[in-house]
């Protein structure tokens, strides 16, 4: 039988060493606490292994071909090499190797546990650890969760034991399937059937059970996607689902019967159908919580239904946003709130609290064309009662942007409240405008008015001239 080490304490201890969990760290190690941090898995998290840098790296050499492309006097590159973009893509990642990421956090310094963490009573931390054993920590200050999302699979007949792949399996990929077919319309789904396509996939199905792609977004964005993914050649299918899954022999052909009575035959089967919180099997249930849903927070991320405020989550176990960069921005007010309470300092500043989520998360999707958002949609802004008025730009029509090569296509949007004069969301969508969105949640932060904005100069020949051409379609 195993005997439980005696505790170890520290100022604080945080469970999961994504990107959250290690800011929160890198906070509160600056401000003077100790710290450790809990990891099962890699240290670095699903950001940087399975999602936003595996993915871009994908992502960029079509990205860059079709950049390329557009440029009269240069034309098509060559065939891709698939071989070359997945070794590329094995060193961003670091081959699935997190010690450069633990040497960061002993360097830190922290101290780093390898191993599943629970909660096991108030401030209290059960890890079971590689070799089998348990070790126990003890904070005085503050635990913070930080244990991220993990992919849904539907429950499909089938599905799940015909070994689909999800994210994880899409962007660390070894080969690529001849025939692919994607469950989902969202970011994962948009981006990683155009990759995998580029990259070799010859005959690629996505089945979409609503009617457009990437339905938190402006229409416009999602229907100027669907059309690069057909063009491409890409069979996107739009209020299917599939209804039975087979796949008789493990690693060989799989089967999708849709529920309108169709087959499709494929190599490979990717679901992005969304995400799990990563609440469960943590200990909830010990400090009178019930696993399942978001960890409700506060704006300084303290878990609201602890007692004596001890408890705290950043990221996607609290349910305010999936996106690395949100939890990271929670992470740094979770830490120098941790910091300022732990020291009986005044706690009550604006930088430490987490108010961002509300005006709306800017998000770039890196497909062709990249399609970028932040603030309020349309029909979002509407539903809460602003009253509302919508300017709209084509971006190609701007002198930067046809400089850029023939056949740039792009749109602008921005959703502007009338009574205050601010804008309230702005959507690009268009070859590389991902790089126009922090002006923009600049400005939708802030809430810049309008007639200030238009004293803010963009520069000759850019696509940035967007700026201006909104401005005066709005009538400035």
């Amino acid at each position: 039988m195993t005997v439980p080490d005696e505790p170890d304490s520290f100022d604080v201890i945080v469970i999961g060493a994504g990107p959250a969990g290690e800011n929160i760290v890198g906070r509160a190690v600056a401000g003077g606490l100790s710290t450790a941090i809990v990891e099962e898995h890699l240290a670095g998290g699903e950001c940087s292994y399975y999602a936003c840098i595996p993915s871009k790296a994908l992502l960029r050499p079509m990205e860059l071909a079709a950049e390329v492309g557009r440029v009269p006097g240069l034309g098509p590159l060559g065939p891709v090499d698939a071989a070359a973009v997945l070794a590329r893509r094995d060193e961003a990642i670091a081959n699935l190797d997190d010690s450069g990421q633990v040497r960061w956090i002993n360097g830190v310094p922290a101290t780093f546990v390898r191993g599943h963490g629970r909660l096991a009573g108030p401030r209290r931390v059960e890890v079971a650890t590689p070799d089998g054993g348990t070790r126990t920590l003890v904070a005085r200050h503050a635990v913070a969760i930080a244990t991220g999302s993990r992919p849904a699979v539907p429950a499909v007949p089938g599905l799940r034991e015909a070994e689909p792949w999800t994210n994880r399996e899409a962007t660390t990929a070894r080969h690529v399937p001849r025939r692919l077919v994607v469950i989902g319309g969202g970011v994962v789904a948009c981006e990683m059937a155009q990759a995998m396509h580029f990259l070799g996939a010859e005959e690629t199905v996505m089945l979409v059970r609503g009617r457009r792609l990437l339905e938190r977004v402006e229409p416009f964005a999602g229907e100027m996607v669907a059309a690069s993914l057909r063009s491409a050649g890409i069979d996107v299918r739009f209020g299917r689902s599939a209804a039975r899954v087979e796949r008789p022999v493990p690693g060989g052909p799989v089967t999708v019967h849709l529920d309108d009575g169709s087959v499709v035959e494929a190599d490979e089967i990717l679901v992005a159908a969304g995400r799990e919180l990563g609440v469960r099997d943590i200990g909830l249930e010990t400090v009178g919580l019930t696993p399942g849903g978001p960890l409700e927070v506060d704006d300084s991320m303290r878990v609201t239904a602890v007692p004596e405020g001890w408890l705290y989550a950043v990221g996607d176990v609290n349910g305010r946003n999936l996106l690395t960069h949100m939890g990271k921005y929670q992470a740094r007010v979770c830490g120098d709130v941790i910091v300022a309470r732990a020291k009986g300092l005044p706690d009550d500043a604006p930088a430490l609290r987490a108010t961002a989520d509300a005006v709306g998360a800017p998000q770039v999707v890196f497909t062709d064309p990249q399609v970028c958002a932040v603030g309020r949609t349309e029909e979002r802004a509407r539903a809460e009662g602003f009253p509302v008025r919508v300017v709209e730009y084509d971006i190609g029509a701007v002198s930067g942007a046809y400089l850029l090569g023939d056949g740039y296509t792009g749109r602008a949007k921005a959703v502007v409240d009338e009574e205050r004069r601010v804008l309230l969301g702005v959507t690009f969508a268009g070859p590389a405008v991902g790089e126009l969105l922090h002006a923009a949640t600049i400005a939708v932060t802030a809430e810049v008015t309008l007639d200030r904005l238009w004293h803010a100069v963009p520069s000759f020949p850019t696509v940035s001239e967007i700026w201006l051409r909104l401005l005066e379609a709005y009538g400035l």
